[in-house]
């Protein structure tokens, strides 16, 4: 399986619409969230797209991008339906740690996660920070892998 680690301004315009159409599928259709689900966090200089195709169609998708001066940040992390269950989302989030590491070697990486994945963002070192809250109804938890501890 091959990962692409690519800024908006490389991606195809096929691979766009791919992207667009997974996260839609996922976090407005499927999750039931009407959203803005694209934002101006994608279109950054900076944001890395994270994806992975198999037969022209989206497999997997992350998206790697500085948070702030301290913190990068790993969102919209999904698995297509017909995808999952196979080890992939590791993988995955595998590969978004290392863009991070390798774009923002200093700082700390976040996310928001989805409550019911807490143990699975855990397996890969983040820890949880703050309270629990709702996001588009949805119950989510900050998280955060340290990568300096000095």
């Amino acid at each position: 399986m091959h990962f692409n680690c690519e800024p908006f301004d490389k991606l195809t315009p096929h691979t766009l619409f791919l992207i667009m159409k997974g996260r839609v599928d996922v976090f407005v259709v499927e999750q039931k969230c009407p959203y803005p689900e694209l934002d101006d966090v994608d279109t950054s200089e900076t944001t890395q797209h994270i994806y992975t195709l198999d037969n022209m169609q989206l497999m997997s998708y992350a998206r790697c991008y500085e948070k702030n001066g301290q913190y990068s940040a790993i969102g919209r992390v999904l698995v297509s339906e017909h995808h999952r269950g196979k080890g992939i989302a590791s993988k995955l989030v595998e590969q978004a740690i290392a863009c991070c590491k390798t774009h923002w070697p200093e700082r700390d990486i976040v996310i928001g996660a989805q409550t019911y994945l807490l143990d699975f963002y855990k397996s890969f070192g983040f820890k949880c920070t703050g309270d629990a809250y709702l996001e588009d109804g949805i119950p989510h938890q900050d998280m955060v892998l340290k990568i300096n501890n000095g």
